[in-house]
């Protein structure tokens, strides 16, 4: 069986006892030609899960949403889904445009997936929040009432080391500034950049040092 299966035929050997047990032939040569089976046992467990997310997604969705987006970060883009879903829209509808032009790569597809399941996100009454210096984790999504917290990470760019240095520096207080926030992280001018292109930064100096003359 397990050599029917993985496509490696049967033995002569075996064949002349099937033929002694008057198998049919038609049953004989399916075994040599085919390539490939599916165990019974792994479709079994490919529906139970299919189940089991279905359920989650239907009684439990933003928990959902989090475990699907947290999976697929590297597409997830805090900097647009957080727009809302008229930007949402916006971006699917661009790439579903750009395919008719051109077929889409891998990441234009996978990004692409990741924009239709937030659209659909916003569709049942959820959305996604902005990027919080000090609730965000690094890399997992938080679960509010009606909405998810994105991570740092998910910040096209930040990556994950700059994520956990804001983490761990934000846990000996509040960063007084853009420049007590770089020293204390370490993190360079783009990570900055990127925070502060998406609002992360608002309402927070430059610099600690006080100008007392312009």
């Amino acid at each position: 069986m397990e050599k029917v299966r993985k496509g490696k035929g049967i033995a002569p050997e075996v064949v002349e006892k099937l033929h002694d047990g008057k198998i049919p032939e038609w049953f004989i040569d399916s075994c040599q030609k085919i390539k490939y089976l599916f165990p019974r046992a792994h479709a079994t467990a490919y529906v139970m899960m299919a189940f089991r997310i279905a359920f989650c997604k239907v009684h439990y969705p933003l928990a959902y949403y989090a475990a699907y987006f947290s999976i697929r970060a590297a597409e997830f883009d805090a900097n647009v889904i957080a727009r809302g879903q008229e930007y949402v829209g916006e971006q699917i509808h661009k790439l579903e445009q750009a395919s008719k032009e051109k077929k889409l790569d891998a990441k234009q597809n996978a990004t692409l997936i990741v924009l239709q399941l937030a659209w659909e996100m916003y569709l049942r009454g959820f959305s996604c929040e902005y990027v919080d210096l000090y609730e965000s984790e690094a890399e997992k999504f938080v679960i509010h009432d009606h909405s998810l917290l994105p991570p740092i990470a998910s910040l096209s760019g930040m990556g994950s080391k700059a994520s956990q240095s804001i983490v761990e520096a934000r846990r000996d207080g509040i960063f007084t500034s853009i420049e007590d926030l770089r020293r204390r992280t370490g993190i360079s001018k783009t990570n900055i950049e990127i925070l502060r292109e998406h609002g992360a930064l608002d309402g927070m100096g430059e610099s600690d040092q006080i100008e007392l003359f312009s």
